[in-house]
C-alpha cells in the first residue's frame, strides 16, 4: 500500500520511521508546507514528496501528523477520497470543527484512527486488561499524571489551546482507556508557576484535575510544564483486590529519597518514554487500512476527551466544579 504522510516534523519523522520498517507499506509520500523539511525526510526513507493537497489522489491512506489548524481540511479531503485516515491529536481545538470531521468521515464510512499514543504503550494496555478481567477489584482511585522536562517555546502557547487541551488529553483519554468509564464531572485548579509568560496567555503551567467517574470513582491528574529530571509519565490505578503502577520502571525521573539515588538514564522525552508505543499505533493503523480491525481511537473518542478539556477549561476559569454534560 502506499501512505501518505502529511507533516514533516518530531512527529512526522517518528511515524515515517514506523511506516518505513512495516513491510506492507510499500511506498511513502511526503508532504509539509516546508516543502525543503518534507524532501529531507523522504530522503532518510527513500519516499517520495509531494504538495500537501496533491498527495490525496496517489495514496491509499494519509497519517496527518501536520499542525493542528490543518487537520479538520485534511480529514475532510480524505473523507471526499473515501481513504483511511490517521490523525494525531487534537482533531481541532474546539467542539464544532471536532464534530465537523466526524460528521464527514462518518457520512464517507472512513476509518480514523486518532493518535493518543497511550493506548499502545504496553503498561497502559497492561493496566487496561488487568481493569477488565475484574483482577484489580472493584476501582477505588486512579491517578495519571504528564509532568514535561521543559516548557514549550513562548511562540507555542497561544496556538495551543491550553494547558488541559494540549497537555491533559493524554491523561483524560489513559483514564477512559484504562478503566472503561467515561467522566461526569471535573474539578479543574493550577498556576503560572514555572514562567509567568503563562499567564500573559491566560495559561498556566501547573495543573491540578480531578475528575469524577461513572460509578461515583474519582480520578486525579496532574501535569506540570517542567519537571527538572526528565519525562516523567505516570499512572496508579487504586483497587479492592490490587493496585498498578504504571510507568515506574528506570526511566522514572525520580529523586529517590530512600537510598539517595537520581537516575542518570531518566526519560529525556516522550519520543523515549513512548517509542513502543508510537511504533505499535502505526502497525495498527495500516493493520485498520488493510481491514483487519476496527479503530482502537476512533473520532467519537476525540470529541469526548475534548469535551472533557472544555469543562476543565470552563471548571478553571470559574472556579467550580462543571458536569461535562454542560459542554456540548
Amino acid at each position: 500500500m502506499k501512505i501518505g504522510l502529511l507533516g514533516a516534523g518530531r512527529i512526522g519523522s517518528l511515524h515515517a520511521s514506523s511506516l518505513s520498517a512495516d513491510r506492507r507499506v510499500e511506498a511513502i509520500i511526503v508532504a509539509d508546507v516546508d516543502r525543503a523539511r518534507a524532501e529531507a525526510l523522504a530522503v532518510r526513507h527513500g519516499a517520495a514528496v509531494a504538495e500537501p493537497d496533491d498527495l490525496f489522489d496517489r495514496v491509499d491512506a494519509v497519517v496527518i501528523a501536520s499542525s493542528t489548524d490543518t487537520h479538520v481540511p485534511y480529514l475532510l479531503q480524505a473523507a471526499d477520497r473515501g481513504i483511511p485516515a490517521f490523525c494525531e491529536k487534537p482533531i481541532a481545538l474546539d467542539l464544532p470543527a471536532t464534530v465537523e470531521a466526524m460528521e464527514a468521515t462518518e457520512r464517507a464510512g472512513i476509518p480514523v484512527q486518532v493518535g493518543f499514543q497511550r493506548r499502545f504503550d504496553p503498561e497502559h494496555v497492561a493496566a487496561r486488561s488487568l481493569v477488565d478481567s475484574g483482577a484489580v477489584g472493584d476501582l477505588y482511585l486512579v491517578h495519571s499524571m504528564t509532568h514535561d522536562p521543559e516548557p514549550p517555546p513562548r511562540d507555542y502557547i497561544p496556538r495551543s489551546g491550553g494547558f488541559h487541551k494540549d497537555t491533559l488529553v493524554h491523561d483524560i483519554d489513559a483514564v477512559r482507556y484504562v478503566t472503561g468509564r467515561e467522566v461526569v464531572e471535573v474539578y479543574a485548579d493550577g498556576a503560572a508557576l514555572v514562567d509567568p509568560v503563562f499567564a500573559e496567555f491566560g495559561d498556566h503551567d501547573v495543573a491540578v484535575v480531578t475528575l469524577r467517574l461513572e460509578g461515583g470513582i474519582p480520578a486525579v491528574l496532574t501535569a506540570t510544564r517542567r519537571q527538572p529530571l526528565g519525562y516523567d509519565v505516570r499512572m496508579t490505578v487504586y483497587g479492592s483486590k490490587d493496585t498498578l503502577g504504571v510507568g515506574y520502571g528506570p526511566g522514572l525521573p525520580i529523586h529517590r529519597l530512600a537510598d539517595g539515588t537520581v537516575p542518570e538514564d531518566a526519560y529525556p522525552s516522550f519520543v523515549e518514554r513512548f517509542a513502543d508505543a508510537y511504533r505499535d499505533e502505526m502497525t495498527a493503523f495500516v493493520d485498520l487500512v488493510e481491514g483487519r480491525r476496527t479503530t482502537p481511537c476512533s473520532i467519537r473518542d476525540a470529541y469526548e476527551v475534548l469535551r472533557v478539556a472544555e469543562a476543565c477549561d470552563r471548571s478553571y476559569a470559574e472556579h467550580r466544579p462543571v458536569a461535562v454534560g454542560e459542554v456540548s
